[in-house]
Order: structure tokens, then C-alpha cells, then sequence
């Protein structure tokens, strides 16, 4: 993308906090605003020491030229985001769109089912179904009711919006696999189904259409590292073959792919995530955190 004319970075327009973990960051790139589609994602980088993140583009606003990252504060470099990321202040780098862009158009009747964090990437690929004449019907899915976030965007864009809550304290009682179900009994003309949010969410919603024989579409975003292609972190089994998720995807057939696999080469980097995040903890008590690659 062509560079932004503030030599600071990408200026953060809005901050919204979902809850103590969760939150939102709008950021002004008109180029990236344009080019966005469903399922893409970015590239990020906080400062010049910074690691470089994968983020899904969560939502996209062409006439304020601004994209929209949920994210979750769970390492070093989302935890060290949450912090510092405010109104005013910028992004050093925000690379993309990256991606294939999710396969739209032609569906007649849509589920498209988020769970946790994947309520906010699903979101565009519900809007652009409504806008491509389809019949779309949201599951989303929280721990509880105090975690719920944008069901009045989705309602604005969607037949139907079911919410599932964990606790049952919103909507119904249990996690997504329960509102999709209900979902394909209510309309049997439903002809595709979209997933995203944690591995195991999306097996489990792949398995729930796969003996209905319903087109089902996952995004494994959560595999991926560099977000070029260049590292091969992101490596996949989809049917017999090997796929690489930054790619060729991230939208993939779910009946296809390998979520044994997958799930455990996500735990692959997870100590040295957790000893990278004591040693940032541990240098903000001590008043001597170095920027991350110090």
C-alpha cells in the first residue's frame, strides 16, 4: 500500500474496550479503506522495535477511509497495544489488505457463525453476503452477556441474529453449535455456512454441517506468523494436500481441513510466547521495559 502522508504512522481515530482484554482500535488508511474486502487481514507493527501481527479486518468504512481491529490482549505485543493505543496516537506500520478475499456471491441462504473474538471478523463477511442478495442469519457467541459486543451491527445487516451465551445470561443457552443448529432446522434452504473464532469452535460448527452435506467455510487466521508466505508457520492440511493459510487462505473448505493438526501446531511457539510476555511484565513493574526485539 502506498504510504501514509504522516511520517508518525497511521493515526488511531476511536478506541472502544469490549472488556478487560478485548478492544477496539479504528484506524485512518483511506488507500487500505478502499481496497478492503471481506476476509482479508493486515499486517501490523507498533513501533520500530515492534514484532509484526497479523490482524483480521474486523470492519471497513471507505467514505471515512478508516479500518476498523478487534483485538485481544493475550501476548506481549497486544498487551503493550492495549497500553499504549489511544486516540491521537499512531501505528508505526499497517501493511495490506492481505489475503484472498472470502468467495461471495451466488449464495442464496447464509449462517455466518462467530465465536468470542471471531464475532468481529465475521461481521464484514455478513454485511458483504446482505449486499450480494443473500438471506443471512448471525450466530454469535459469548461467555456472557457482559461480553456481548456489536449485535445492534449485525442486526442492522442480518435477517436474524442469534446470540448464544455460555452462562445463558443473553440469548440462548450454550456455545454457537446450539444457534446453528437451530439455524439449519429453521431454513432448510440454507446453502452455506461461515465459521470463525478458536480452532475448536470452528471444528465443531464443521461437523455440525458436514452430515447435512452444507458447504461450510472456516478462516484460520489464528495459524498464522509472518503473514507473507515467507516463514511457513502457517502450514495447513486441507483434504491431502498442504496449504499455506496467509496465502492461500484464510478461508478454507472446513470439511477439508485437519483441525487435530492445527490445533496442535498452535501451541508450537506457546512457551516462548509466555517467556517473551513474563519478561515485558516484568520490565513495566520494574520501570525498565524495552521495546519489543531489545
Amino acid at each position: 500500500m502506498p504510504s501514509h502522508p504522516d511520517h508518525r504512522g497511521f493515526e488511531i481515530v476511536a478506541r472502544e474496550d469490549f472488556s478487560d482484554v478485548t478492544y477496539l482500535l479504528e484506524v485512518h488508511h483511506p488507500q487500505m479503506a478502499k481496497a478492503a474486502r471481506a476476509g482479508q487481514f493486515v499486517i501490523v507493527m507498533l513501533h520500530e522495535h515492534g514484532e509484526r501481527i497479523p490482524l483480521t479486518i474486523a470492519d471497513f468504512d471507505r467514505q471515512k477511509g478508516t479500518i476498523t481491529l478487534v483485538i485481544q490482549a493475550v501476548g506481549k505485543t497486544t498487551r503493550e497495544m492495549q497500553q499504549v493505543c489511544r486516540v491521537g496516537t499512531h501505528l508505526l506500520a499497517l501493511t495490506g489488505p492481505m489475503g484472498e478475499p472470502s468467495q461471495i456471491g451466488g449464495q442464496r441462504h447464509v449462517v455466518c457463525v462467530g465465536g468470542g473474538l471471531g464475532v468481529a471478523p465475521i461481521f464484514p463477511q455478513a454485511r458483504a453476503y446482505k449486499e450480494s442478495g443473500a438471506t443471512v442469519v448471525a450466530v454469535v457467541g459469548f461467555r456472557s452477556k457482559d461480553l456481548v459486543f456489536w449485535e445492534d451491527k449485525f442486526r442492522a445487516c442480518c435477517d436474524e441474529v442469534i446470540v448464544c451465551t455460555d452462562d445463558g445470561s443473553a440469548g440462548l443457552k450454550g456455545n454457537v453449535t446450539t444457534g446453528l443448529r437451530q439455524a439449519l432446522d429453521a431454513d432448510p434452504e440454507i446453502d452455506e455456512v461461515v465459521a470463525i473464532g478458536p480452532p475448536v469452535m470452528m471444528k465443531a460448527c464443521a461437523e455440525v454441517t458436514r452430515p447435512r452435506n452444507i458447504k461450510t467455510v472456516v478462516s484460520l487466521n489464528p495459524i498464522m506468523v509472518d503473514g507473507t508466505g515467507m516463514c511457513g508457520g502457517c502450514r495447513v492440511k486441507i483434504g491431502t494436500g498442504i496449504k499455506f493459510a496467509c496465502v492461500d487462505g484464510p478461508d478454507f473448505d472446513a470439511h477439508q481441513v485437519d483441525f487435530d493438526d492445527l490445533m496442535v501446531r498452535l501451541k508450537r511457539f506457546s512457551e516462548t510466547e509466555k517467556a517473551a510476555l513474563a519478561r515485558w511484565e516484568e520490565g513495566c513493574r520494574l520501570g525498565t521495559a524495552q521495546p519489543a526485539g531489545k
